[in-house]
């Protein structure tokens, strides 16, 4: 299971030295998430400034993955990403840097082709429904 933004925000403020108040866990949430709706899952896609928070100051190590040349961001793509990428991560360029190692592999192995990615996440949740795995 996997962590909510919320908790990740505690986490790091309290890893800040910054006080856990619900004051500062509203404003650091907006400050460090790109998307500020509660969600269960998903939607670890983190501002600049909370990237560099977390890369500079808490020292938390990125993985970088290059998107393909032709990469455009699409709404289907964003989606993707903001479904199938459950760690902390952040969108440079043609370059997604993501804070866990297993999705770093499984990015590499798809050659930071996003939308291959997220469909293939997508068939292989539908098949672990219809089989009744979930």
């Amino acid at each position: 299971m996997s962590l909510n933004k919320k908790t990740y925000t505690k986490i790091f403020l309290k890893q800040s030295d910054i006080a856990v108040s619900p004051v500062n866990v509203k404003q650091y949430f907006r400050k460090w998430w790109k998307n500020t709706r509660t969600k269960d899952e998903g939607g670890m896609r983190l501002t600049e400034e909370g990237y560099y928070h977390l890369k500079d100051e808490l020292e938390i190590r990125f993985f970088e993955v290059n998107l393909p040349r032709e990469f455009v961001y699409t709404t289907q793509s964003i989606l993707f990403i903001d479904k199938f990428i459950t760690c902390p991560y952040f969108l440079n360029g043609h370059q997604i840097l993501v804070t866990d190692e297993k999705k770093y592999l499984e990015l590499t192995l798809f050659s930071g082709d996003i939308e291959k990615y997220g469909l293939t996440k997508a068939m292989k949740r539908d098949i672990e429904y219809v089989d009744g795995k979930e």
